[in-house]
């Protein structure tokens, strides 16, 4: 069963909270936050998405949630996750870009001060690749929060791997499988897949499983059979 979507009103009471949070109790006034916050949801609810959506979004949020006591600035992660994906098309490659630069403007809009914007936008652009520094704790936590989807079980990352292709239809299959090999290839060839000390101690082992499964399947489906247990 997939997971349980967030009601829109928890996810704006959610948004409203961490961005009055983050302003310092000083927001814009009400309802520019929240004009922002449907903004956001619009956005993550577009028919076109089929992984990073709503259920995508609220997921990164929950995982963030978890792992706050490992970051420095746990709103400004927070709010991180909101528009960490807030532009996604999967013809373009610029979308960290472009998400990171959204966040600039609307939480300039929102009343959130420079400094937390600007921590924001590095954030957004380091899930482009999804390797923080190892003295980066804010962006460990953003970057686990998202990876996290590697370590489920082996039913939810089935429809995680399904819908990652539905988004991807107009790539033709041979072309897809290289592209998502190479990512996956990298990823198992880092020495660790997670920077806070939860996700390496309870995410790594069933992430590494996973990939390696996939990879299997993208490059030599006759091996399946032979793939270790865990």
């Amino acid at each position: 069963m997939s997971p349980t979507v967030a009601d829109e009103a928890d996810l704006l009471w959610r948004w409203t909270e961490t961005v009055t949070r983050a302003a310092g109790g000083s927001p814009a006034a009400d309802e520019v936050v929240v004009a922002v916050g449907r903004d956001l949801l619009a956005r993550y609810a577009e028919p076109t998405r089929r992984y990073h959506d709503l259920r995508h979004l609220t997921e990164v949020l929950d995982r963030i949630d978890h792992l706050a006591e490992f970051a420095r600035q746990a709103d400004a992660v927070r709010l991180a996750g909101w528009f960490h994906d807030a532009i996604y098309d999967p013809h373009r490659s610029d979308n960290e870009e472009a998400s990171a630069q959204l966040a600039t403007r609307a939480l300039a809009r929102c009343g959130v001060d420079g400094a937390t914007s600007a921590e924001v936008s590095r954030l957004v652009l380091l899930t482009a690749g999804h390797a923080p520094a190892a003295d980066d704790p804010n962006g460990a936590v953003l970057c686990d929060a998202d990876l996290a989807v590697l370590s489920t079980a082996p039913e939810r990352y089935a429809v995680y791997v399904s819908d990652v292709r539905a988004e991807y239809a107009h790539v033709p299959d041979e072309a897809f499988r290289e592209g998502r090999a190479a990512i996956l290839s990298d990823l198992a060839a880092r020495d660790r897949l997670f920077g806070t000390e939860y996700g390496r101690a309870y995410w790594e082992k069933r992430a590494r499983h996973n990939l390696a499964a996939e990879l299997i399947l993208l490059t030599r489906p006759q091996d399946l059979a032979d793939l270790p247990d865990e």
